[in-house]
């Protein structure tokens, strides 16, 4: 890793440390501060990292930009998004991103990139310290990662580490991240203490599927006005936003753990569940496209413009982070698990804790 380096923040700004790999500086004034706040809370604080992601509210001008047709225009350091009302400029140390819509979903991918060059790579996956093991659980969303980490915190022993997006390092530590949690209706019998007082109101668990649905249908529109995207994150009826010390106390939260089991979770039409070894390879390969095809489309919509500008190659974004991935996962346990379609969150979640004890408890 390169040395380190302190940032520099004007008056005023946001700046958070993620894990000592990159620091992120939130300009006064940019739209989306609001969900950048919420999102990176638990990497609040000034930095010494030495990539940088960089974000704020006005454009710098690049008169002699190529154009892709109406898609996008760029040079060999810089990228607009019309649609998307968003700019990628590649620094010398990490990137600047600008505009005037929801950030986030430019910050996200681009904080994966700094985080690969740093030998660390972004998972979606639900992440637990189990008494000094880390244990990796990838899924795609609805296979029930959030029910998962609650009973596995009915342990003593367990700590929180992630519930949706994490970290990996090519040394085999797993590093937390935090974020709020979202739950939703069928979280009420795992999370009985959140839905109780008055709290927001939640859409009856059968009318979940639809709203959500209409939520990815219109979020490339919401995410260009910052104040809608922050209030519809905070009051959808879809689901709340709760963070994780404040369910399981601060404590609870462990900031990293050597991975010793990593186990990709699946829901299919099957009758019964499914436990099978997984390769190294297979297991990657599933990391690395899980990790990509979760992002919202306006995320994916920018990797794939920075891959065919050549501002970062689609074989450097996903080859660098694989090799990533496949270090970090040299000799550890992996496992695939099918869970019936059918199964409530409750029941998937119990089997799976159940899964977890008998690989690590010997």
């Amino acid at each position: 890793m390169s040395s380190a380096v302190r940032v520099t923040q004007p008056q005023n700004s946001l700046s958070f440390d993620i894990h000592g790999l990159v620091a992120v500086q939130v300009e006064p004034g940019t739209p989306g501060e609001a969900q950048l706040r919420d999102m990176l809370s638990p990497f609040v604080g000034d930095s010494l990292a030495a990539k940088r992601l960089r974000v704020g509210a006005d454009y710098s001008s690049f008169a002699d930009q190529s154009r892709a047709e109406d898609a996008y225009r760029y040079t060999d350091r810089s990228l607009f998004i019309p649609e998307d009302r968003v700019q990628v400029v590649q620094t010398d140390d990490g990137y600047r991103v600008e505009g005037r819509g929801e950030l986030l979903t430019a910050v996200i991918p681009l904080l994966d990139r700094l985080c690969v060059q740093e030998k660390t790579a972004m998972v979606h996956a639900a992440i637990v310290d189990y008494g000094g093991a880390g244990v990796l659980l990838p899924a795609w969303g609805g296979v029930g990662k959030t029910s998962t980490v609650a009973k596995l915190l009915a342990l003593p022993e367990v700590g929180f580490m992630a519930d949706d997006w994490g970290f990996l390092s090519s040394d085999g530590t797993l590093l937390s991240y935090a974020k709020p949690m979202f739950i939703k209706p069928h979280h009420r019998e795992i999370y009985p203490e959140l839905f109780q007082g008055s709290r927001k109101p939640l859409a009856p668990g059968w009318l979940t599927p639809t709203i959500s649905q209409l939520a990815t249908a219109v979020h490339p529109v919401i995410v260009r006005y910052p104040r809608t995207a922050s209030f519809t994150r905070r009051w959808s009826p879809e689901h709340r936003m709760v963070h994780p010390e404040e369910v399981f106390g601060a404590e609870r939260v462990s900031s990293r753990a050597p991975v010793q089991l990593a186990m990709f979770l699946e829901r299919y039409g099957g009758d019964d569940a499914e436990l099978e070894q997984a390769s190294l390879e297979w297991m990657t390969s599933r990391i690395v496209g899980n990790f990509h095809s979760e992002l919202p489309m306006v995320s994916r919509r920018l990797v794939e413009a920075l891959g065919a500008t050549g501002l970062v190659p689609l074989q450097d974004h996903f080859g660098e982070k694989a090799a990533v991935v496949r270090a970090a996962l040299q000799g550890v346990p992996c496992w695939r698990l099918r869970l019936p379609s059918s199964w409530s969150a409750d029941r998937a979640s119990d089997l799976v804790c159940q899964v977890v004890r008998s690989k690590l408890d010997r």
